[in-house]
């Protein structure tokens, strides 16, 4: 199997920059960046030990930027570098530590053998760490190859990735057996991790609990005094059909109290436009968040139409409805994280399919701070209740789950300082 996938990489070579050209005009790369994904790099390696961390997307950059602050304290790492794949995520991270000389960014080169042996050489990293779920065959086989420790950290396998990789198990198992050290964030991946090959596997709990909330941007001034008598929620990584939910559910508490303002973060930005049209047909007066010096008393629902914005709107509301877990065909692959707005103390709502996240779920809901609802009436009512009594976030659950984070992040650097 791994010679038919490194055979189909090799004859891809010399289509690649087509493709990602392509994917350019497309506005799906950075315009000027996106040669990193062919290994032409311009900076520097330096000198020192290097530390390399690879994550996917916005999600996963912003479950290490606790860690990558432990690792900037560490005086035996001289350089940090962190490589995605997303425009999103580039732009995040790129932002979050511009003017830091100890850490770069690039964008993950192809996984061909070619262009990984130009990147791996040029950065020479001295420990390579992939999160989550990000599996590159020929990625990970040429970092062996040069005897770089390897480690899988915050790894998540669900259900679906894992019975796909067994239809390969031979591969599979080349693949998982590579890494020196796998860290999962719940126990099912830790099984299925077992069942792959991989040897040593530690769980310690999900790495996004750390995730630090200290620079939170504050929203615009003259929004915030608009809305200071407003009922607020937000409905948050929606896919379609469920912001369809949400607005019934806005009509739903809209007969109770007439100042309600529901914020709707789609999952997939690029949705924004048909989400509003289809808004529109249900007589909500919609704005987009880009738009907010027109916002008005008259405002139904404002449509959150940019990344990384998310945290701005949970730290004003009380009560966050979660995505993708309304959606019966996507069951095995369901849910979004709830942890990011449960450290900032909202309330959770969310479907029944949660597939993703039941590990975390459980332990939320045994702080009390998650509801499951079926339908738009549910979510409706549920919310009339929570505004009847309008408590404040609960300072003591905020506090729990930070130290539960804490543990977890010491935890995880215990197991990293083993490496370095």
């Amino acid at each position: 199997m791994y010679f038919w996938y490194r055979f189909f990489t090799y004859l891809f070579y010399p289509f690649a920059p087509i493709y990602l050209y392509f994917r350019k005009i497309r506005k799906k790369e950075d315009p000027v960046r996106y040669k990193e994904k062919l290994s032409k790099i311009n900076i520097e390696r330096g000198q020192g030990f290097l530390v390399w961390f690879h994550v996917a997307s916005v999600g996963e950059a912003m479950s290490i930027l606790p860690l990558i602050d432990s690792c900037i304290r560490e005086e035996k790492i001289n350089r940090i570098l962190i490589t995605s794949i997303t425009l999103s995520s580039g732009k995040i991270l790129e932002k979050r530590f511009s003017g830091n000389s100890k850490i770069n960014h690039q964008f993950l080169p192809l996984d061909i053998n070619l262009l990984i042996n130009r990147f791996l050489n040029h950065w020479k990293p001295n420990l390579s760490i992939f999160i989550d779920s990000e599996i590159w065959p020929n990625l990970i086989l040429n970092i062996k190859e040069k005897k770089i420790p390897l480690i899988l950290l915050n790894a998540r396998i669900t259900e679906k990735s894992f019975n796909r990789w067994k239809l390969v198990k031979s591969f599979s198992k080349k693949i998982f057996e590579k890494f020196d050290l796998c860290i999962t964030s719940n126990r099912e991946s830790e099984n299925f991790l077992k069942a792959l090959g991989s040897k040593n596997i530690k769980n310690y709990g999900n790495l996004k609990f750390s995730n630090i909330k200290d620079n939170i941007k504050n929203l615009d001034v003259n929004f915030l005094d608009k809305i200071k008598n407003r009922k607020i929620w937000c409905a948050a990584s929606t896919h379609p059909t469920e912001e369809v939910v949400c607005a019934k559910a806005h009509v739903e508490i809209k007969k109770n109290y007439n100042n309600i303002l529901t914020i709707i973060i789609p999952r997939h930005i690029d949705r924004v436009k048909a989400i509003k049209e289809e808004l529109l047909k249900l007589n909500m007066n919609v704005l987009l968040a880009t738009e907010i010096n027109s916002f008005s008393d008259n405002t139904d629902i404002l449509l959150v139409n940019s990344y990384g914005e998310a945290v701005k709107f949970y730290n004003i509301s009380k009560y966050v409805f979660l995505g993708k877990s309304l959606i019966k065909s996507l069951m095995k692959n369901s849910g979004q994280n709830p942890i990011e707005p449960a450290r900032l103390g909202c309330k959770i709502f969310h479907g029944p399919y949660v597939a993703n996240f039941l590990e975390t779920y459980d332990y939320l809901q045994k702080l009390g701070v998650t509801k499951k609802i079926n339908t738009s009436n549910e979510l409706g009512l549920s919310l009339i209740e929570e505004f009847k009594s309008d408590k404040p976030k609960n300072k003591d659950i905020v506090t729990k789950i930070e130290n539960h984070g804490q543990n977890i992040l010491n935890n995880v650097m215990m197991e990293l300082k083993k490496y370095i």
